[in-house]
């Protein structure tokens, strides 16, 4: 059995319940945008889940939980990409964490990946019965209806969050008695620090390696405990492509990619690959030739004068910076560069695939925003 569709025809809840009742086996796949995520359900059960989000990757979910310092995941993915190999294997050998932890968060994750789903209000949906589940998957056994029961409460409260908080573009000031809640925890000390250098709610979210949801959570609670206030929303970042490249379709935009590719072009490649991912996340070809085009670009910048050793500074005062017309990405790559990390390091901890890490690195370069000491 094959059933596809959009969430708009037909909810999460709707989907998980209809699955559960037939006690069916197989993968659902749930793409909005670039971004692909997999519910795998045997009998009816959720027994695992996955997800291509950079913010949902190991090393990032690490991070969020306190598992791992950054410095500790910079060190490991240098040893990745050295030698192979799993992430989580690595970490635990060099004693950083524990197999236990990370089977705690892997479970967590799972949860988070799938509750997360539940606020995304446009998306295509396809379920492809006894579809092969991965062989490393990290099983769980969830009844669906616990699930659906978690998610419509997080429909509710994204709902309130979003009177409040109209946008992932909001940013924040504090309040005149926040420092009585600096002694609350660490992941409100550190949202408070964020509000204080007006980081926008997308910002804060990459900030605390954590899902929109419970960013908005934590900045909710605190604006109606008066800790902070909504001072503003920054205006939309440009978008990476000209419009009219835009209403092209995806076999015209990926038949120019690969001309740019043969051209040794990837970085035009990259953005005609994104926007054809942008109208068809799941297309296979697109999928192939992003990874294509990523691995020329990386081994072009780094062989063309950028080295992954390189220390890059900010050259622009904050002043200066508020008049740059920044996306929340490129405000966050900023927040990593302190003058004593390297390009490999700002890789490793940033929740974006690392070309497109790169590619802002290297704009910011290019304005003069930043440079290599």
């Amino acid at each position: 059995m094959s059933l596809h569709g959009t969430l708009k025809t037909m909810s999460v809840s709707d989907l998980l319940q209809f699955l559960a009742a037939g006690r069916k086996t197989g993968t659902l796949k749930i793409a909005r945008g670039s971004i692909v995520k997999q519910i795998y359900l045997e009998e009816g059960f959720i027994v695992g889940s996955n997800s291509n989000d950079p913010k949902e990757l190991l090393g990032q979910v690490l991070l969020h939980y306190g598992k791992i310092a950054e410095d500790q995941l910079q060190f490991a993915m240098q040893i990745h990409r050295q030698s192979g190999g799993k992430l989580g294997t690595i970490l635990s050998s060099r004693g950083f964490v524990s197999q236990e932890d990370i089977s705690e968060v892997l479970r967590t994750r799972t949860l988070e990946i799938i509750y997360d789903l539940f606020i995304w209000d446009e998306a295509e949906f396809e379920f492809i019965e006894n579809d092969p589940f991965p062989d490393d998957m990290i099983r769980i056994q969830v009844e669906a209806t616990s699930v659906i029961m978690d998610g419509i409460y997080r429909i509710d409260e994204w709902a309130r969050y979003r009177e409040v908080i109209k946008s992932d573009r909001v940013f924040f000031e504090l309040g005149s008695g926040w420092t009585q809640f600096t002694s609350e925890s660490t992941e409100i000390r550190n949202v408070l620090y964020n509000v204080e250098r007006r980081m926008t709610v997308a910002e804060i979210c990459y900030n605390l390696h954590t899902t929109p949801f419970h960013a908005c959570a934590l900045l909710f609670d605190l604006v109606d405990k008066g800790a902070i206030k909504v001072a503003g929303e920054v205006d939309e970042a440009p978008a990476d492509l000209p419009e009219q490249q835009l209403t092209q379709t995806v076999h015209e935009l990926l038949a120019q990619a690969r001309e740019k590719i043969e051209e040794n072009n990837p970085d035009s490649a990259l953005s005609m690959i994104h926007s054809a991912l942008d109208q068809e996340p799941k297309n296979s070809e697109a999928n192939l030739l992003r990874e294509e085009a990523e691995k020329k670009y990386m081994a072009q910048v780094f062989g063309n004068g950028l080295s992954p050793l390189s220390v890059v500074r900010i050259l622009v005062s904050p002043d200066q910076l508020e008049h740059e017309r920044l996306g929340p990405q490129e405000g966050f790559v900023l927040s990593r560069i302190n003058g004593e990390l390297n390009v490999d390091s700002i890789l490793s901890v940033c929740p974006f695939r690392e070309a497109d890490t790169l590619r802002m690195i290297k704009k910011l370069l290019e304005g003069k925003v930043l440079g290599i000491q």
